[in-house]
């Protein structure tokens, strides 16, 4: 089906940390038909993530850190397991996904694959994700990990059973770390 739009008004509502914008269009259905939708959309930028497993230890790499959103929405203490993530400012996106990586957990990663792009909020986020996987080894931990600047992030080295267990019990409910846990059974890369 194709659609044609039209831009009625497109403004910024804020450009605090992100840009807000209140858009109203036309969307032109069967050329004759016409729908008037006002939306605000958040342009965030996007980002990569990036899982880190272990095939020998059968163990995955995540993080733990305070995210406001999921506070404000009655996550009791804000804090939220996720598999490293950024965004990707000037970055090509598997290059933010390996800086994420030593940054975040402290381990410099060798190949990287990636597995694909997802809009994770259509409805009014811009970001468009890039998913990765990595394997890691005990050697290759260049530090602790933790983040940077004003990042307090707990590094958590789990089993891969665990932690789908985690995502079946709902202590992980970040969706980036539930597609790629479920990416990496799915593809048999833990059996």
């Amino acid at each position: 089906m194709s659609v044609k739009i039209e831009v009625i008004k497109d403004k910024i509502l804020s450009e605090n940390y992100f840009i807000l914008r209140n858009i109203t269009y036309d969307l032109y259905r069967n050329e004759a038909e016409v729908i008037r939708h006002k939306r605000e959309v958040y342009d965030r930028g996007n980002g990569a993530t990036i899982l880190l497993y272990n095939r020998d230890k059968k163990t995955v790499v995540l993080t733990r850190q305070f995210r406001v959103a999921t506070w404000v929405n009655g996550n009791a203490d804000g804090m939220l397991i996720e598999a490293c993530a950024g965004l990707l400012d000037a970055d090509e996106p598997e290059t933010c996904a390996r800086k994420e990586a030593i940054e975040e957990t402290g381990y410099e990663v060798g190949e990287v694959e990636k597995l694909f792009e997802l809009y994770m909020s259509p409805g009014g986020v811009t970001e468009l994700i890039h998913f990765y996987f990595a394997q890691y080894s005990d050697a290759q931990r260049e530090n602790a990990g933790g983040g940077i600047d004003d990042e307090d992030i707990d590094v958590l080295e789990l089993p891969f059973k665990r932690a789908m267990e985690m995502v079946e019990s709902g202590e992980i409910r970040d969706g980036k770390t539930v597609i790629l846990l479920q990416q990496l059974k799915l593809r048999g890369v833990m059996d």
